[in-house]
């Protein structure tokens, strides 16, 4: 008899502008996407947590930012993580050092992930899944500290990466130095993540694809990528946008610009990814049956 097979559609920046959230409900009310991560600190995090509200069937979970973004706590309360704009280091080589070896660094962390956590409970929204922003919150120090948070804030679930590296650059070998870099590093973060989680009974995916084609999870990429797939829990994330005038670029700080993904096309073309109709039958064809987090937290046995 032949295994169940699952797929989770995520798209990450969830809040981040008006038109991520476009594309985003977009991708899921027309799309085969099934799931987002919360930005809580983003521009645009009410306006997103207004659009969830009235998709039920879209799950949400925390997409936590310590890295190239804002934080939720004052910058007097937390002055080794952010500078005095309450902004975190554009650097997560910097970030991941500090947060390492500045022992200081440590309980503002504590405070500012739980204060992140606390913004999610208070929209309402179930706890889907939690994830990171640049998948900092794989970083041994800021993992222990959402496992020690996990029964208190109810987290079931927690992204770990994992993708072949071979597949990878057998379908595109684009950015090759940067993927190897990648896949060295979070390899490493992936085994010590899964003895952490695995020992207190939090989910995760087997593989999760979009780290090294990040910016890139198209239509033809999909196409090649998915029959090659030989797990049977997955999850595939990317970051669809929209571009819209008057919204802070996800790069940038120029609240004026246009989100630079949708500019550049990247974020169109993931989204046209996720509306595809072929991406959704090489889906089904291929045996998997599309979910979300929810669903995954119910899951003993797929591991």
């Amino acid at each position: 008899m032949q295994a169940k097979r699952f797929a989770i559609i995520n798209g990450d920046d969830f809040g981040f502008s008006e038109g991520v959230n476009q594309a985003i409900i977009k991708a899921h009310k027309q799309g085969v996407l099934t799931s987002t991560s919360l930005m809580v600190s983003a521009d645009e995090a009410n306006e997103a947590v207004t659009l969830a509200s009235v998709n039920p069937n879209l799950a949400v979970g925390l997409h936590l930012v310590l890295v190239c973004g804002r934080s939720v706590l004052p910058p007097e309360q937390i002055p080794h993580l952010v500078d005095k704009e309450g902004n975190f280091s554009n650097s997560p080589l910097n970030a991941g050092l500090r947060y390492q070896f500045v022992k200081e660094t440590r309980e503002e962390l504590r405070q500012e992930i739980r204060a992140q956590l606390e913004k999610y409970r208070s929209t309402g929204l179930p706890l889907s899944h939690v994830d990171g922003h640049l998948h900092l919150h794989t970083h041994p120090v800021v993992l222990r500290i959402l496992v020690e948070l996990a029964a208190e804030f109810d987290i079931k679930v927690i992204r770990l990466p994992s993708e072949e590296l071979g597949l990878n650059l057998r379908l595109n070998r684009s950015h090759l130095l940067t993927k190897l870099v990648w896949s060295a590093v979070f390899g490493r973060l992936r085994r010590y993540g899964e003895r952490m989680l695995e020992s207190q009974g939090i989910s995760f995916t087997q593989r999760v694809y979009g780290l090294l084609q990040t910016g890139s999870m198209t239509e033809e990429y999909l196409l090649e990528l998915i029959p090659q797939i030989q797990a049977n829990l997955v999850e595939i994330y990317s970051h669809p946008a929209m571009p819209t005038v008057g919204f802070s670029t996800r790069r940038g700080t120029n609240a004026n610009a246009i989100d630079n993904d949708a500019l550049n096309g990247e974020g169109e073309a993931e989204l046209a990814a996720l509306l595809s109709n072929q991406v959704r039958e090489v889906l089904i064809s291929n045996g998997f049956e599309i979910t979300n987090h929810h669903f995954l937290s119910q899951l003993t046995t797929l591991k």
